[in-house]
Parts: C-alpha cells; sequence; structure tokens
C-alpha cells in the first residue's frame, strides 16, 4: 500500500524540446505512454536506462537533471534511484561490464571464488576498468539467479552456475 495517492509533480522552467535527442525525447514519451496518466515519474528507471545506454554507458549528474525535468520530479529523486540501483553508473565505464553477484546464495556458491579470479588474472578490482578499457568489473547485490548461482551479468547477458574457467572464456570472448 503506498501512502502517497498523487505523484510528487516539480514543475522546472526548462524547453523540454531542448532536453535529450528527439530520437531520446520520442522513446521517453513512448515509455511515459506505459504508466497511467499523470505518473510519468514511474518512467524514471527506463528514462535511467535509456540515457545511460545513450551516453556510452554511464549518466553525469546534468543526464540525470535533464530526466527529472523531463518528468517533473525532483533531481533528488533520479539521484536516489540511480545510486540505488547497480545497474546505473555514474562515471565512464569500459567497453563491457562484467557484474559478479554478491548475494549469500552465490557467494555460498562460489562467486568470492569469481570475485578473486578476476582480480588477480585480469588485474581489476570491483568498480575499476582494465587498463585497456576492455571491461569494468563490478561486484552487485542479486543478480535473481539463486538457484543456479553464482550468477555472473556479463552486458545485459546473464550467465549462472560459472566457474573461474567458464567466465574466463566468457571475458575472453569479449571484443
Amino acid at each position: 500500500m503506498s501512502f502517497r495517492n498523487v505523484p510528487l509533480a516539480v514543475i522546472h522552467d526548462r524547453d523540454k524540446s531542448a532536453l535529450f535527442t528527439s530520437e531520446i525525447r520520442a522513446a521517453i514519451d513512448a515509455l511515459i505512454a506505459k504508466y497511467p496518466s499523470g505518473w510519468k515519474q514511474s518512467a524514471a528507471m527506463p528514462a535511467l536506462t535509456l540515457v545511460q545506454d545513450a551516453n556510452g554507458g554511464w549518466l553525469t549528474r546534468e543526464l540525470m537533471d535533464d530526466i527529472a525535468a523531463y518528468l517533473d520530479m525532483p533531481e533528488v529523486s533520479v539521484y536516489e534511484v540511480a545510486t540505488f540501483y547497480g545497474m546505473y553508473d555514474l562515471e565512464p565505464q569500459g567497453k563491457h561490464k562484467v557484474c559478479v553477484c554478491n548475494s549469500i546464495s552465490c557467494l555460498l556458491r562460489g562467486s568470492e571464488d569469481l570475485i578473486h579470479h578476476v582480480e588477480s588474472k585480469y588485474g581489476v578490482h570491483p568498480g575499476e576498468t582494465t587498463a585497456d578499457g576492455r571491461f569494468t568489473f563490478k561486484e552487485v547485490e542479486c543478480l535473481g539467479a539463486c538457484r543456479d548461482a553464482p550468477a555472473v551479468l556479463v552486458d545485459k547477458t546473464y550467465h549462472e552456475n560459472l566457474s573461474p574457467e567458464s567466465l574466463d572464456k566468457l571475458i575472453d570472448g569479449l571484443e
């Protein structure tokens, strides 16, 4: 049950037609149309994903401010979403993202070994990008694949029940 029955709207004094490209605006408008009238803030997460992808895999504060203005919501609300969820990045990333789950099921089934393996073999720690820029390594909260843990997300594809050797094949296959 929600305590709020109307969205918290903030009308920004900005020309929305100057925000983003026309293609991105059209895509955000299509996302907004999926939600009840007056609840366009509900499109914050898919809008963040769309804008992040268009910006090479990361979000600037200015882009988050633009999303807030476009969706008529407080900037801090967009920041809260972008900093809470692990799929959003607030700094430049490598060409690919390799995300290893660190939730309890994955830890019990070997994700800690995967993390240590990537650190030692590829010389990168969680939150860092390889020297050649090929991938950014992230340790993330639950990927929702507890049954077949440990889980790894490579770019936008889930992989389960991985060993260090099978993870190497995935990483070595990245361009």
